[in-house]
């Protein structure tokens, strides 16, 4: 069996990617909802703060704040999971189980990384809010509605147009974006 090693700071600052298995899906956002309530429900039992957050038609990127003398992130994330998961079979989404009678929705791990200064986090945050953009779902960031960016700007860390200037003399072309 394979460790694998994770840097678990109680109270730490980290970044995560989840994805799901099928990295065609969509379920993430058609069902947002869901997906909101899963996360909610985790963070009354296993309180964490969201610092940042996007959410992909098939990945999510976040940044969390756990509690003073709490690390177990793992718990958290596999408690999403299974919440998400199981509301979307009541919902009748069709999702396939394994050999080992699991469902074959989320790939099975995920991957963290402890945020080290306010520079990782500030670079982390551009990171999130930027993905829309990077994979092509919308021109500008502000256009994407799953993301922490619209809290950021009401908070004055973001100007309204962030981003916008990275197209500014682009020598590349998008295509048709919605």
């Amino acid at each position: 069996m394979v460790y694998y090693r994770r840097l678990k700071i109680p109270g730490g600052l980290y970044f995560f990617t989840v994805a799901l298995l099928d990295r065609k899906a969509t379920y993430l956002v058609d069902y947002i909802s869901l997906l909101t309530k899963a996360m909610r429900d985790t963070r009354e039992g296993m309180p964490f703060e969201t610092l940042a957050m996007v959410v992909l038609p098939d990945h999510l990127h976040t940044m969390w704040q756990l509690p003073e003398g709490d690390d177990n992130f793992p718990m958290r994330w596999m408690k999403i999971k299974r919440k998400f998961t199981k509301s979307l079979v009541r919902a009748g989404v069709p999702i396939r189980k394994n050999h080992l009678g699991e469902y074959n929705l989320w790939q099975r791990r995920f991957w963290e990384h402890a945020l080290r200064d306010d520079i990782d986090y500030e670079n982390h945050a551009n990171y999130i809010h930027y993905n829309p953009v990077k994979h092509r779902y919308v021109r500008r960031v502000r256009d994407w509605p799953y993301s922490t960016f619209h809290r950021y700007v009401e908070k004055g860390i973001y100007p309204v147009g962030w981003g916008d200037y990275f197209f500014e003399g682009a020598k590349f072309d998008l295509g048709e974006v919605e």
